[in-house]
């Protein structure tokens, strides 16, 4: 199978898909198209990202992992406030699972700028099978008989088009499956002392959830993580307070494990809602990562997902002849990952917003059982690691 193939986005995503489909799919012609222009500096971006560890060795292989800059998650420690069942709380640790990590966090800069130079250094070898189009918006895909035409200012028609460029929710369109959880995430960086370098938190409040995730330390030595903080949009008890008193009232979400916060970033506010296809493959169409599914960040996974996506997209197409059966084969092999994933995040999402007697009771005795049951948490460490496949 040679086809030519659209790649529409050069985030994390796009950018996996098309260097693993440059070396596996050797006689496939690739176009990565971009919006943003090609000289603009993505360093600086300081979205951040977490990375489970199956997610990291993929990137690692393609030559996409950056050499610095990224911080491992060594433990993940989850509990609730106000605390039951004795404050309980699961800790799962990279050493009970035999690996060197669970996963790491980094920039979104830090990701994508040795993903877009291995990808241009791929392109400038192979220039003839290899194009690259950034700072060219893609405004219309139009399903012709047997492929895609791709309108980015010229239409060409392509055999296969992959749509990676998804954006935040309040900013999409709506999808077959959607829900607004009318919850806000307020995301930004803080300082800590006194906190277990690698060990990230999630913290079940009233409110929703709150995450805390190792940064590599700061120039002077500070420790530093992620914060993601999710509350109820229409009574914000974050919004009209100032840095002192937002650091105030966290230092009395996190439990003593964490450390103690001295300082906070200013934050920034995003909606939190599902929105999600209800297949990936629409003719010679292929959504993956948030432009086909975007998920609460409860359970930190809507970046792994979407990189599995785009591994077992590579794939089918690697193994099959037919590029319509190798469609079929995907749709069919993520659809189990993909729906377990986005049920679980959906369960979980909803469950702040429920108002029932006795359910922080409920959710304080599964903590405290699961931290007893070894094979529970086994198997949710794998499932952390390494997804459905």
């Amino acid at each position: 199978m040679d086809p030519r193939i659209a790649v529409i986005g050069a985030g994390p995503a796009g950018l996996a898909l098309a260097l693993h489909a440059a070396r596996a799919l050797p006689r496939a012609q690739l176009t990565l198209f971009d919006a943003r222009p090609a000289e603009r500096d993505v360093v600086a971006d300081p979205r951040t990202l977490a990375l489970a560890l199956g997610s990291l060795q993929w990137l690692q292989r393609l030559g996409g992992w950056p050499a610095s800059g990224t911080a491992p998650i060594l433990g993940v420690h989850v509990s609730q406030v106000p605390p039951s069942f004795g404050n309980a709380a699961v800790l799962i640790r990279a050493e009970d699972a035999r690996v060197p990590m669970l996963g790491a966090v980094l920039s979104y800069g830090a990701l994508v700028a040795p993903m877009q130079a291995a990808w241009m250094a791929a392109a400038s070898a192979a220039p003839g099978r290899l194009q690259t189009r950034f700072g060219t918006p893609v405004a219309a895909l139009k399903a012709v008989p047997g492929g895609v035409e791709v309108d980015a200012g010229i239409a060409e028609t392509f055999d296969l088009a992959v749509v990676a460029e998804g954006g935040v929710f309040a900013d999409q369109a709506r999808k077959a499956v959607t829900h607004d959880y009318g919850q806000t995430a307020w995301v930004g960086t803080v300082t800590l002392a006194g906190n277990t370098p690698g060990l990230a938190f999630e913290r079940f409040t009233r409110q929703g959830p709150a995450a805390l995730l190792p940064l590599p330390d700061g120039a002077d030595g500070t420790h530093r993580a992620a914060l993601v903080w999710c509350v109820a949009s229409d009574a914000d008890p974050v919004r009209d307070l100032d840095d002192a008193q937002r650091l105030a009232v966290l230092n009395t979400v996190f439990p003593a494990e964490a450390g103690r916060l001295l300082t906070l970033s200013p934050l920034k506010a995003f909606a939190l809602g599902l929105n999600a296809e209800r297949t990936l493959v629409d003719g010679r169409i292929v959504r993956i990562g948030n432009a086909a599914q975007t998920l609460h960040p409860v359970a930190g996974q809507g970046l792994n997902l979407g990189l599995r996506d785009a591994h077992q997209l590579v794939e089918a197409l690697r193994f099959h002849t037919d590029l319509d059966a190798a469609l079929r084969r995907v749709e069919w092999a993520r659809a189990p990952d993909r729906w377990s994933m986005i049920a679980a995040t959906d369960f979980l999402a909803r469950s702040f917003t429920w108002r029932l007697p006795g359910a922080a009771t409920l959710r304080g005795a599964g903590l405290a059982a699961l931290q007893r049951f070894a094979p529970g948490k086994a198997l949710l460490a794998q499932r952390m690691m390494f997804g459905g496949r």
